[in-house]
């Protein structure tokens, strides 16, 4: 494994073969996929921290999701990635779709788990809250709350892992994907037109099963997978089932 530095940014890359670039979600970093790793031998897998996450500075910029998007395509041009499949968790998968819509050339798959279609009203002014409370010094309070509302019940180690990811978070970088995310709008889905996987928790509040069909109408290509007794962390709370199922939709892409 090496580690990349684009900017402010630190990418991690591991392995040979077809790129897999891997976006976190909001609360995660590049650790987000690290159960994943030993089943995806073969693929050449990046894993950026998106600015003001995990290693990654926040700095001035373009502001919001469109911010997000530009720094990963700058992550690829300096890793020499021209056409990669995409992994995405959560807001990582909404990165995803936007990539998928909008630079169709890059994304040749996508395997997105937990998969947000766009936050709801009430999900929208909470985020905004909670950025507020992020920049106060309040992320002990964030955590503790995201791990019980987005963790299945009995979950120990996937739990203490979700509260961590939080509490290591640079608040002001926390707050600004809040207000990122609170502020996003759909992908143009009529324009994704790459095969690609949906992963869905069966008892996830953070991207209900209702969700996530919607987004499987809207994108042509794509199938949907539901782990029973998960929740939001699909990879960490499902680290056999989760692999099994992005590796294959990769072979299948790769035609392996």
């Amino acid at each position: 494994m090496t580690d990349l530095s684009v900017g402010s940014m630190v990418m991690e890359i591991e392995g040979d073969g077809p790129p897999v670039v891997m976006i976190h979600g909001l609360g995660g970093t590049s650790n987000s996929f690290q159960t994943l790793m030993a089943g995806l031998d073969g693929y050449r897998l990046l894993r950026p921290d998106l600015p003001g996450a995990g290693r990654s500075r926040l700095k001035p910029g373009v502001p919001g999701m469109k911010g997000l998007v530009s720094a990963v395509k700058d992550c690829l041009i300096a890793a020499n990635v021209d056409r990669a499949h995409f992994v995405g968790h959560s807001m990582g998968a909404l990165i995803c779709q936007y990539l998928a819509a909008d630079a169709p050339g890059l994304v040749s798959g996508m395997t997105l788990f937990g998969p947000l279609l766009e936050p709801p009203a009430a999900a929208r002014q909470a985020l905004k809250e909670r950025a507020q409370t992020a920049r106060n010094g309040g992320l002990t309070d964030i955590a503790d709350s995201i791990f019980r509302g987005s963790v299945s019940e009995g979950q120990r180690v996937a739990s203490a892992f979700v509260r961590e990811s939080i509490l290591r978070q640079d608040p002001n970088g926390y707050a600004s994907h809040c207000e990122a995310l609170s502020e996003a709008a759909a992908a143009a889905h009529q324009r994704i037109t790459v095969p690609t996987l949906l992963i869905a928790g069966e008892t996830d509040p953070v991207a209900p099963l209702a969700m996530v069909r919607q987004l499987q109408q809207d994108i042509s290509l794509a199938q949907l997978e539901i782990v029973p007794q998960v929740a939001h962390w699909i990879m960490v709370e499902a680290p056999e089932r989760s692999t099994q199922l992005l590796r294959a939709h990769l072979d299948t892409c790769h035609h392996k």
